[in-house]
């Protein structure tokens, strides 16, 4: 198979190849198999939300009202952080895990 690159990607690759010592092919390789292993991963797990926003074991949101709850959590927080203090002694419960220290 041969893949064409535009110039300065072809040049990126020699580069990296020189300073790592392998061949520009197997470096090649090496990239078009990651980005084709984490394409399949995302595409699973898209087409595993939309089975369940299909079948209704999740409902959807609405994204503007997703971003106006975080963006006042957010807000929320920053005004808060000034005011919190943890110290060594205190404690949290973590989900699923027994109280450890702050």
């Amino acid at each position: 198979m041969e893949v064409n690159l535009r110039p300065e990607t072809e040049s990126r690759l020699q580069e990296l190849a020189a300073k790592t010592g392998r061949p520009p092919n197997d470096l090649v390789d090496e990239a078009v198999a990651g980005y084709l292993k984490e394409l399949t991963e995302v595409r699973e797990m898209l087409d595993g939300r939309y089975d369940e926003l299909a079948s209704g074991r999740v409902k959807p949101i609405d994204g503007e009202d997703a971003f106006a709850t975080l963006r006042r959590k957010t807000s929320n927080d920053a005004r808060r952080g000034s005011q919190v203090r943890t110290s060594s002694r205190e404690w949290c419960r973590l989900p699923g895990k027994r109280k450890r220290p702050i």
